[in-house]
């Protein structure tokens, strides 16, 4: 089934793409992250370790990697909204925390919201971009403190 557009061509600002590299140890960092997210006004209802699971199941040998599911009840509400609840398909949205080399840790993000608009998820386009710009605002808050 080939895609409506080339992903290659996209702009990582198009699926709201964000990352930043945390000097800490693994643990230490989702920590980091999740206090941050928490100021920021996300919960964090969904937490795991494909890392973990992988190199107990398969047998993997994966650096740490560490899944974050943020969520902000009122912004996931409206989302559902907007999208005659077809979002929840790439709900929570997750904040991801891998090991690059020690005490170097990616943190890593793709805005579901933009990501259900190059879907075509929406049907109520200016509900779904007022919620792009409160849930970006969000975003950046947890990025421009972690920068820190």
């Amino acid at each position: 089934m080939a895609i409506p557009f080339d992903p290659h061509e996209l702009d990582p600002e198009e699926y709201g793409e964000t990352r930043t590299t945390l000097s800490t140890d693994h643990e230490s960092a989702i920590e980091r992250v999740r206090e941050v997210c928490t100021d920021a006004g996300f919960g964090i209802p969904v937490e795991f370790s494909p890392s973990e699971m992988l190199n107990e199941k398969v047998d993997a040998d994966r650096d740490p990697y560490y899944v974050l599911g943020a969520c902000n009840p009122a912004m996931a509400d409206r989302a559902l909204d907007a999208t005659d609840g077809r979002i929840g398909g790439l709900f929570p949205c997750n904040m991801v925390v891998w090991e690059a080399a020690p005490n170097e840790q990616v943190v890593y993000h793709i805005s579901i919201m933009k990501t259900a608009r190059l879907l075509g998820l929406p049907v109520d386009d200016e509900a779904m971009d007022a919620i792009i710009a409160d849930t970006g605002e969000m975003v950046d808050a947890v990025f421009d403190e972690l920068a820190e």
